[in-house]
């Protein structure tokens, strides 16, 4: 199995390989399998990632939440791999923050992990246990043990992997959500 390193570059060029009309096709496509799910609509605080590049699109979502009346919260990074969940009552509340990726600002309410009933967390591409293959910062790792919420991973259907390497501290989500709709994750943990 190749490191965790090389996997991250090979699936880079796998995503900057996708055609346009796909990366478009699949954003509609997850944001409709995310939005239709019971787990989203019941949800009342959730926390989501703002993508960057070729990520799935995560504002949409992000808007359909604050338009539909839930707490949506941001990822605030700070030094030591500590991340808060901070709410926003908009997106223009966001602001470039670590690796220049909008955050929520210093000042913004802190949601404490017990409270939120839903996380959509970040990857390069997840596999068909809901492991994923991160970004190599250890934020999510740090911050999924502290909390009962949901998890869901984002990832398009062409980049779902067999299997990824995993590590003891390694938590599967408990979906993966694809622009077909809801993958059965074999691993519950």
């Amino acid at each position: 199995m190749e490191g965790k390193k090389d996997l991250r570059s090979s699936i880079r060029s796998e995503i900057e390989a996708l055609p346009a009309q796909y990366i478009s096709d699949s954003n509609e496509g997850i944001f409709r399998s995310v939005t239709a799910h019971g787990i989203f609509k019941d949800a009342r605080a959730i926390m989501i990632y703002h993508s960057v590049g070729r990520e799935p699109a995560t504002l949409e979502i992000a808007k359909h939440a604050l338009s539909g009346g839930k707490t949506v919260t941001f990822p605030r990074c700070l030094a030591g791999g500590i991340m808060h969940a901070c709410a926003v009552r908009s997106l223009d509340e966001l602001r470039p923050a670590v690796l220049g990726i909008p955050a929520p600002s210093e000042e913004a309410e802190v949601i404490a992990p017990s409270k939120l009933d839903l996380i959509i967390v970040p990857a390069l591409t997840y596999d068909t246990d809901g492991y994923r293959l991160g970004y190599g910062g250890g934020y999510y790792d740090r911050y999924l043990p502290r909390t009962a919420a949901f998890t869901i991973g984002l990832a398009r259907e062409r980049l779902i992997k067999e299997r990824l390497p995993r590590e003891p501290h390694d938590i599967a989500v408990r979906c993966v959500m694809t622009e077909k709709g809801a993958l059965p994750v074999a691993s519950r943990t």
